[in-house]
């Protein structure tokens, strides 16, 4: 049973809300809404969205978490906080009152954060997203209800696009929202996508170079430069595109994000007079939100040192420019320090045969390495970048990419898969170069299935 009321919850959201305002923080208007643990599965399930497009995968992945739920094997988050104005975030109902309080604090620091960093600022309309989450969703199901296509095409493309969403260079998202180069063409999808849903796209033939500089934004490209796709099958591209760039900003400051919230739920309840028994729970729970993981890495213990760290050594008014003008690579590049590191006990390992060992740890010699490698797995970081280059191989539209390898080779049977996306989406032959144990490899996908060489 809970210890708490709605009065209570309301109450205490009202004295959190005065200290947010006074520490300063800036935050979209707040919206709260309970739910139990089953519909907290389904939002999970959904990526958090109240108003979701349909498809197998996110059935899979609630069925999935609550067996897990359950058997015990895994909890459920406290909260669930959605980047929009008015910004919304589901509160478990099972939760004490201690847990209702700390995350009502929490929630405003991810308000203050979707508010105010760079890359939701510029990256998304925090002011249309649940519309836009909605309009989306009927518009599949539009198609779904339509005899001429039906459930199982729908999926196909979408099976297709999701394997293919986060195929973007978050390097160059980044560049284009501090200095946009040139204008982004818009996209193929007609107005009203349903005034005539199978008529193609008329596409001139190339007659030089295709694409003129190479691309990272590959389901963009496959939706504007089609020949043939029809017009629905360019909506589905479209909505997969722009819900893969509306949680982009979420991947790419997953330690910043949850770091500030961490520090401002600690701060605000530390400056309210809480009672006796909530004081105590709330010092267990807080620590449980951001000790340490043996093994792996915490995002809430790592942001929430770090947002100390910063505010002891470059005082209270650097944070603010810094949760501003950063994302986790560039925020760890600044100011993780080798005192911290070591701090943190922070190392790298690598697999050896069966086994995985510690390969550096954070002393004089290799803190930097040890650094390096953790940058390089944070954000998108773990996404290998690929370009279209050629759209027009052997002048057969054959679609040519290449790999910008960084030391990492692809895992081959994840390469095979995703060419086979990409060649069911593009209808034609598709090849990707890339290095497989520092030789220089051309893998390529078509009718005969998957091929790998070494390119002579």
């Amino acid at each position: 049973m809970t210890n708490w009321t709605v009065a209570d919850l309301e109450d205490w959201d009202a004295r959190i809300r005065e200290r947010v305002g006074a520490f300063g923080l800036d935050c979209f208007r707040q919206e709260f809404e309970l739910c139990d643990y089953q519909a907290m599965l389904g939002y999970m399930a959904y990526h958090g969205m109240p108003s979701h497009y349909p498809h197998w995968s996110y059935g899979k992945a609630y069925e999935k978490t609550r067996t897990l739920y359950d058997y015990g094997v895994t909890g459920l988050p406290y909260e669930l906080v959605i980047n929009s104005d008015p910004c919304l975030a589901y509160l478990m109902t099972d939760n004490s009152l201690c847990l209702q309080i700390l995350t009502i604090a929490h929630v405003y620091g991810h308000n203050d954060f979707f508010k105010n960093n760079f890359t939701f600022a510029s990256a998304t309309n925090a002011g249309e997203t649940i519309g836009s989450f909605k309009a989306r969703a009927d518009r599949v199901r539009r198609y779904i209800e339509d005899p001429s296509i039906g459930d199982e095409r729908v999926e196909q493309v979408f099976d297709a696009a999701h394997a293919l969403a986060f195929c973007i260079s978050t390097a160059d998202a980044v560049a284009k929202h501090i200095a946009p180069r040139r204008e982004r063409p818009e996209p193929a999808v007609v107005a009203d996508p349903f005034a005539d849903l199978h008529k193609p796209l008329e596409i001139e033939e190339p007659q030089e170079s295709f694409p003129e500089e190479p691309t990272a934004d590959i389901l963009a490209f496959i939706r504007d430069h089609h020949p043939q796709m029809e017009v629905w099958e360019r909506d589905l591209l479209d909505i997969v595109d722009a819900e893969a760039r509306y949680f982009l900003p979420q991947i790419e400051t997953k330690i910043m994000n949850e770091g500030w919230a961490s520090y401002w739920h600690h701060r605000i309840l530390e400056s309210l007079p809480l009672p006796h028994d909530v004081q105590l729970e709330f010092m267990v729970r807080h620590n449980q939100v951001v000790c340490p993981h043996p093994g792996s890495l915490n995002p809430y213990h790592l942001g929430f040192v770090l947002w100390h760290k910063i505010a002891e050594r470059h005082g209270e008014d650097a944070i603010w420019a810094v949760r501003e003008t950063d994302r986790d690579a560039s925020f760890l590049r600044r100011f993780l320090d080798a005192e911290t590191m070591r701090e943190l006990d922070l190392f790298s390992y690598e697999p050896r045969g069966d086994k995985l060992v510690v390969s550096e740890v954070s002393d004089e010699d290799h803190w930097e390495d040890v650094k390096r490698k953790l940058i390089a797995q944070v954000g998108g970081g773990t996404n290998p970048v690929i370009r279209i280059t050629d759209a027009d191989f052997n002048r057969r539209r054959e679609l040519y990419l290449c790999h910008d390898h960084d030391g990492r080779d692809l895992h081959l049977g994840y390469a095979e898969r995703t060419l086979q996306h990409l060649h069911a989406l593009w209808g034609r032959r598709v090849l990707l170069e890339t290095r497989v144990n520092g030789k220089v490899t051309r893998l390529a996908y078509d009718e005969d299935g998957f091929d790998a060489r070494l390119v002579v």
